[in-house]
């Protein structure tokens, strides 16, 4: 779809282009294989030198239509879903990463991340440093050692909510010929493209926005097409070195600019095989069709209901980039001027025992393991998502012992706060 169409545009028509008297609306390509008239057809397939499908454990229509409309959204050349956050993380990292590789890592990144880098990346021979993003770039750079592979970040992080300066990340990684990874999940591209601000590489947990209605688990990788990865060939060998999987094909010189999703695709997507189902990723279409209706209402009644926990006295702090309070605000105003999104973090006064009674007493506010769908919910990361990590993990995670993540959803705001209130004994 022509590039000229604004993202609102995109999120509707883009991916899917019906010819004449094809469906309107994206089909479900609901099948394992793909017929083919000649046994020389299926070969050109297999040996990279045609497009098309011939198993769905490595690409399928309806996921391709999708993918493209994200890459479209993001700005990128070329996208592949995967079948969960999780997958599309682990998968842009190891697509350029063997045993004896490194990566840097912001230590604020979601808690399955940190641990999937952190042991059973490790456990493959992968090393990682988990540096403090708010770092000057001269002690961050201390981090990189000649066999770091990539720089990694999330632009809004969770659960704590600090906004990555992608324009400085971007920087050093790239002085230390490096990619820059960057998880957009929580902004989303209709409020933040880190391809704009330099990343190379951007991931999301389709889970959250994207889907938009919990019903789907699901992951993403977009690539920019910038990252020369031939200038950094020592670095790279998997994308600049003969694959003999398939005939000692140089991704870099048979596909260019779509060497690294190419790479992802026929080699980490044929081994590992974490694609989503077609059925899934048409529910993630619909949910992308109104993404840039449902963030607004998100942001404008998450910076609300933070302004108005901001000024309850029972509430010890609150964490949300939209407040003029937060340490994040003036990064917020250059990466996200639209608006952050809907989740934020807080405490309130009192003890555990307090925030659990609490957090009990919600109604309509659901205790979930999810976050960033239509309806509202908590939890508590150090008792929930993050009760893998040592106390002196969740500190370096900025993670305390009486957060509570708050996920604003849709609802009218009046009755999220009217919640809120009784739950605090208002």
């Amino acid at each position: 779809m022509d590039k000229k169409y604004g993202k609102n545009t995109i999120c509707v028509q883009s991916g899917w282009n019906p010819k004449s008297g094809e469906p309107r609306v994206l089909p479900i390509f609901q099948s394992t294989t793909f017929k083919y008239d000649s046994s020389d057809e299926m070969g050109q397939l297999f040996d990279l030198n045609k497009e098309g499908y011939f198993y769905t454990r490595l690409q399928n229509p309806t996921n391709d239509c999708v993918a493209n409309k994200i890459a479209a959204l993001e700005g990128g050349i070329a996208a592949i879903l995967t079948s969960s956050g999780q997958a599309a993380n682990y998968f842009a990292v190891f697509n350029i990463c063997e045993t004896g590789s490194h990566i840097v890592c912001a230590s604020t990144v979601y808690g399955g991340t940190f641990n999937m880098f952190g042991t059973t990346m490790k456990k493959q021979g992968i090393d990682v440093t988990f540096i403090n993003q708010n770092d000057d770039e001269e002690t961050i750079s201390k981090a990189f050692r000649p066999n770091t592979r990539c720089l990694f970040g999330e632009t809004i992080s969770n659960p704590g909510c600090e906004v990555l300066d992608i324009e400085k990340f971007a920087r050093i990684a790239h002085n230390h010929g490096v990619p820059l990874i960057v998880d957009n999940t929580f902004a989303t591209p209709i409020n933040c493209n880190p391809i704009a601000w330099g990343a190379d590489i951007v991931t999301h947990s389709t889970t959250k926005y994207m889907d938009g209605h919990a019903t789907s688990v699901g992951g993403v990788v977009v690539d920019s097409g910038n990252f020369d990865w031939d200038a950094h060939a020592d670095r790279f060998p998997g994308l600049t070195t003969p694959d003999e999987s398939y005939h000692g094909i140089v991704y870099t010189k048979k596909f260019g600019k779509l060497a690294y999703i190419t790479k992802m695709t026929s080699q980490l997507m044929r081994d590992l095989g974490s694609i989503p189902s077609p059925f899934n990723s048409f529910l993630l279409n619909l949910g992308l069709e109104s993404l840039h209706v449902r963030m607004p209402r998100h942001c404008s009644n998450a910076l609300t209901v933070a302004q108005w926990l901001e000024n309850n006295p029972k509430v010890a702090w609150v964490s949300y980039p939209g407040l003029k309070s937060s340490k994040y605000y003036d990064l917020a105003q250059k990466y996200l001027p639209n608006g952050s999104c809907g989740v934020m973090s807080f405490g309130i006064k009192g003890t555990k025992t307090d925030a659990i009674r609490f957090m009990d007493s919600l109604e309509f506010i659901a205790i979930v393991t999810h976050v960033a769908d239509a309806r509202s919910c908590i939890l508590h990361p150090a008792s929930h998502t993050h009760r893998q990590m040592s106390d002196e993990q969740l500190l370096a995670a900025g993670i305390a012992p009486d957060l509570m993540r708050l996920s604003v959803g849709i609802e009218d705001v009046n009755d999220i706060i009217a919640d809120l209130k009784q739950a605090l004994g208002d």
